[in-house]
């Protein structure tokens, strides 16, 4: 089992800083042009890769310029949907917009309904209003 181990962990290695590499960026490859890098991490097999890694590529630090131990400490400019404030005032404009088309439509199919209703009675206007209280 060691001996598998042995021949898997560089080989798993180099498949990864060969996909890494043709991956990156040209701009992003520092030193050497890309297709160095690429002959680099081929020809010598466990060498190759470390330095790629190491060396070969210009690393970004994620999370607004913290460490990744302080990404979970607090929050970078992100923030979440559901609190946002701005996002949660657009979904309550969005619901009162909704509400106003809805009230809309539903004042249209009435009068609509009223207007079917008229035809197929042959009653007029005149006819609709309601009878008078004792």
């Amino acid at each position: 089992m060691l001996r598998a181990l042995l021949y898997i962990l560089p080989l798993a290695l180099t498949i990864f800083a060969f996909i890494d590499c043709l991956n990156t960026p040209e701009d992003e490859a520092k030193h050497l042009p890309k297709i160095a890098w690429v002959f680099i991490i081929l020809l010598f097999w466990i060498v190759g890769p470390i330095v790629w890694l190491a060396a070969g590529k210009t690393r970004q630090v994620h999370g607004g310029g913290r460490t990744p131990s302080e990404w979970s400490r607090g929050r970078g400019t992100w923030v979440a949907p559901d609190d946002n404030p701005d996002f949660l005032k657009s979904l309550k404009d969005d619901d009162k917009k909704d509400e106003a088309l809805l009230k809309d439509w539903e004042a249209d199919l009435r009068r609509r309904e009223e207007e079917i209703k008229r035809r197929e009675g042959n009653t007029g206007p005149e006819d609709s209003t309601p009878p008078a209280a004792p």
